[in-house]
């Protein structure tokens, strides 16, 4: 008995071998050429020759030619040398990470890049502290550091009836990596007062872009940045120093920051102005950019170069914690859009609160004084306490279908 299930192993063994080679011998690469009738790779066209400039800071193939485009219907730079917005080539995007050189910018209603000696930079962090500060840089790189990966996005990224490629739709969001310091280690050196609910970030640009941040949010996960990509943050990106509020709109990510005010009032900053509005909705949650996804390859202008199969790369952004995340298979992108989903529960529970508290009218005009800000503070605020249970166990929930995304 054992010597006949020996044979019948030994036959079952050979039959499959022989299965196999005739197989591997008929079938067809999916993908590619067959290498028996394919000739070998071609000799390159020419050599590069090193240079001072290449061995100092390396540069590109000439193969390669990814560049950003003007975006919003304004030159970039314009006539005058003013930089507006700039859009990243999401189409030609590589894994998860968008190169320094090819990050989105976008301005204060158009401006100059400054250029800032990082020597001579100094934050200062006043207000509602204990402590008032004044960092240089190297104070700030002495500090307790983290590297974190975080997408920015312009509010005003979306498509038109004239937009053709992704680059136009979708362009003005990029996902770096960032290094810097804590916001709230910087705060709990100062010593912030117990009834400061707000601070305000203040950049160099000519426009003096300036924020209003809950203090909830400046204590979470907001990072003063001095790197990205393994490198400094370049200058349209806010060299050398930049606030990063993940999931928060882009323009509340205030380059080339200069002043943090803490205080306890909603600031009529000029950018604070275009976020109130007699929408319940917006006023709760207007800060943050929503979930968004987009197939990057192929997409539009693209075509595939033949006959098979392709991956589809669905660039899905998870906006609780500011992360952008590529996704290949299926069950991971229907796990994203059961996050997009949760957002869709949280809005309405900050409708329902915000419709309880008595919207005001705008001001006629941006201002800076407190007195203009003590309304909008109490419709935001109150959300915020009124429902901060509902709101835990909704953002409980998103930790946890994001973890599933992963």
């Amino acid at each position: 008995m054992s010597q006949k299930k020996t044979d019948r192993r030994e036959f079952l063994k050979r039959s499959a071998a022989v299965a196999g080679a005739v197989g591997l011998g008929a079938a067809k690469p999916a993908l590619g050429q067959d290498h028996e009738h394919t000739p070998v790779a071609p000799e390159p066209e020419a050599f590069i020759r090193g240079s001072d400039e290449m061995t100092a800071y390396g540069s590109r193939s000439r193969f390669v030619n990814s560049v950003r485009i003007p975006h919003g219907g304004r030159e970039s730079p314009d006539a005058f040398g003013l930089d507006f917005h700039i859009a990243t080539p999401l189409q030609d995007s590589v894994g998860e990470i968008t190169p320094s050189s090819l990050h989105y910018m976008g301005t204060t209603r158009g401006s100059f890049v400054p250029d800032i000696d990082p020597d001579k930079h100094r934050l200062m962090v006043h207000g509602m502290v204990d402590n008032p500060i004044v960092f240089s840089m190297e104070d700030l790189k002495r500090m307790p550091s983290v590297t974190r990966k975080h997408f920015i996005e312009c509010a005003g990224n979306r498509s038109r009836s004239s937009h053709t490629t992704i680059q136009e739709t979708h362009g003005m969001t990029s996902n770096a990596e960032w290094t810097g310091v804590l916001l709230s280690t910087v705060l709990k050196e100062a010593g912030v007062h117990a009834d400061a609910d707000w601070v305000v970030a203040e950049g160099v640009e000519e426009v003096k872009g300036a924020s209003s941040i809950p203090m909830a949010k400046a204590m979470d996960d907001c990072l003063l940045c001095y790197g990205m990509n393994g490198e400094p943050v370049r200058p349209q990106q806010g060299f050398p120093l930049r606030l990063l509020a993940p999931g928060f709109e882009g323009i509340f990510n205030v380059k080339w920051l200069r002043r943090i005010k803490v205080v306890d009032e909603y600031y009529m900053t000029y950018n604070d102005y275009g976020h109130l509005t007699r929408d319940p909705v917006n006023a709760a949650l207007g800060y943050q950019i929503g979930p968004k996804s987009v197939i990057t390859y192929p997409s539009g202008g693209q075509q595939l170069p033949g006959a098979g199969s392709a991956a589809n790369a669905a660039y899905a952004v998870a906006t609780s914690s500011g992360v952008v995340k590529k996704l290949r298979d299926r069950a991971k992108v229907e796990q994203a859009a059961a996050v997009a989903a949760a957002w869709v529960a949280a809005e309405a529970v900050a409708a329902k609160a915000a419709v309880q508290v008595p919207r005001p009218e705008a001001p006629a005009s941006a201002r800076s004084d407190l007195s203009s800000a003590r309304e909008p503070k109490l419709c935001l605020s109150q959300v915020a306490k009124t429902h901060a249970a509902e709101m835990a166990e909704l953002k409980r929930r998103l930790a946890e279908l994001e973890r599933g995304a992963q």
